[in-house]
């Protein structure tokens, strides 16, 4: 596992939203001093809560107080239902702390018009992040309609791929037949032992 160095991932990020939410820092302020470890398997980011409920980067021989361990492929499904995302970890350590983490990874969210709008205004931030915001849908919608698509052409098409409910009725048939085949075998075996 590669611990990130402090100047490779600097917290700037959390503690941006972070400084906007002083019920966030309030959360995290009794637990200063205590080091959190975000672990992907390949690396690994280590965060250490100060007094002010902030976070800054934690050496790799700071003692941790809770490791997150993630699958790398679980990361988009935790990125996609973050009420969720504690489901898919396994969570080692301090019970309170990783409680806290869960709280704030719920409800920490990112006001991009806020920042936005400090740059080109509040009614171009607000077009922007809407914007943005149809963009990201309409993908959504795109890549749906795709997939559909393209499953719609394997199984009806160009039939490569075979429905579950096809198969299991195929396999029925198949019961039926065989069945009805084991009957008849039976009758015809009767008739021959009625002749002399």
């Amino acid at each position: 596992m590669t611990s990130l160095s402090p100047a490779a991932v600097p917290p700037a990020a959390i503690n941006h939203l972070l400084a906007q939410e002083s019920w966030a820092r309030a959360l995290l302020a009794p637990h200063a001093g205590k080091v959190a470890v975000f672990d992907a398997g390949v690396l690994a980011l280590r965060l250490k809560v100060k007094a002010d409920g902030l976070l800054e980067a934690a050496s790799a021989d700071e003692t941790p107080a809770v490791t997150i361990r993630v699958q790398l492929a679980d990361v988009p499904r935790i990125l996609q239902d973050r009420a969720r995302a504690f489901s898919y970890v396994k969570i080692e350590g301090d019970a309170d702390f990783a409680n806290t983490i869960s709280q704030l990874s719920q409800s920490l969210r990112w006001e991009v018009e806020d920042d936005l709008g400090r740059v080109v205004g509040d009614i171009a931030a607000q077009r922007i992040a809407g914007g943005a915001r149809a963009a990201v849908r309409n993908a959504q919608a795109l890549h749906r309609s795709v997939t559909e698509n393209i499953a719609e052409y394997f199984l009806e098409e160009n039939p490569l791929l075979v429905r579950p409910r096809a198969v299991q009725e195929f396999t029925e048939d198949v019961t039926r037949l065989r069945d009805d085949v084991a009957r008849l075998a039976k009758r015809i075996d009767k008739l021959k032992g009625g002749r002399p």
